[in-house]
């Protein structure tokens, strides 16, 4: 056999190695491709479907209109709502807003979250180094048009034994009553949602920061408020700063009952924004893993 030949046969031979590798090769990549972006696949899948259980079950719970607290940042509180005074007499409410205002809607003879929502307000306002009447004021309305305000004054006098700086707050925080009409028009001004049950009313706990020009700029969600956040709501608001609460990151995980009046961490989500996070950092690592360097060994 000549040189020449000897060249082609193993030219050939090579060239029939190289093909038996690939076709060896190849199912094992198509098996490492099709297995990741079968468990991407499955994993969006998995959290989409998660999610979407969780969203119903989310808007089942906050569906209804009528209950929470609809964030109206920029908007104006209009000039046409009255109120009455601790004097009795009828007020309006714009002429009271001279300085950053705290309006916070309750109804006196609230069985549930209003009563630790306004010892929260008096403990904040207690706490604060600002001065109540000065630097800020904090206006107490009823949303339930058949209070009167002599029971509003009665609770003003419960809630500023709780304090230290009784005369202090006293001249910073007013509680009045309103009739019908303007109470509506009040409360859907500033996204304040509620609905009678029996002789009560299933409703939030919150708190609306206006400022001095009467625009809503901040929400305070909850019961109990943390002086910081207090204080900064106020100074924000006096510039006529707004920014939406940091409390929307919670609406994301809690949801309100309307039967027990409190909010309750809605499970499904959350759980499913957990099943994302952790199908996506799987799927990150199989992917950006390096590959370990095969040694060819050659005897």
């Amino acid at each position: 056999m000549s040189q020449n030949q000897r060249f082609k046969i193993t030219q050939k031979k090579k060239a029939s190695d190289s093909e038996s590798i690939s076709e060896k090769k190849l199912p094992v990549f198509a098996y490492m491709i099709s297995n990741k972006f079968f468990f991407l696949l499955s994993a969006f899948i998995l959290f989409f479907g998660t999610i979407s259980s969780g969203q119903k079950a989310f808007d089942d719970q906050t569906k209804d209109p009528e209950i929470g607290v609809v964030e109206h940042l920029d908007e104006f509180i209009p000039t046409d709502i009255y109120l009455i005074d601790e004097n009795n007499q009828r007020v309006v409410l714009t002429d009271l807003i001279d300085k950053p205002t705290i309006i916070n809607w309750v109804y006196y003879r609230c069985p549930g979250i209003c009563s630790p929502l306004m010892e929260g307000l008096a403990n904040v306002m207690n706490a604060s180094d600002l001065v109540a009447g000065v630097d800020y004021q904090v206006l107490t309305i009823s949303f339930d048009p058949s209070e009167t305000i002599d029971l509003g004054i009665r609770k003003k006098t419960n809630y500023l034994n709780l304090v230290d700086k009784k005369e202090e707050i006293s001249k910073g925080w007013h509680f009045f009553t309103s009739d019908s009409a303007s109470i509506v028009k009040g409360t859907n001004a500033v996204g304040f949602k509620y609905k009678r049950t029996g002789q009560d009313f299933a409703h939030a706990a919150s708190v609306m920061v206006v400022s001095p020009k009467g625009k809503i700029t901040r929400y305070l969600n909850g019961v109990y408020f943390q002086p910081f956040d207090f204080k900064m709501a106020i100074i924000e608001s006096s510039k006529g700063m707004s920014a939406p609460t940091i409390n929307k990151i919670m609406q994301y995980c809690f949801s309100y009952d309307p039967v027990g009046q409190a909010y309750v961490l809605n499970v499904t989500k959350v759980s499913g924004t957990l099943i994302l996070f952790v199908a996506l950092l799987f799927f990150l690592v199989l992917i950006f893993k390096p590959k370990r360097k095969k040694i060819n060994k050659h005897i």
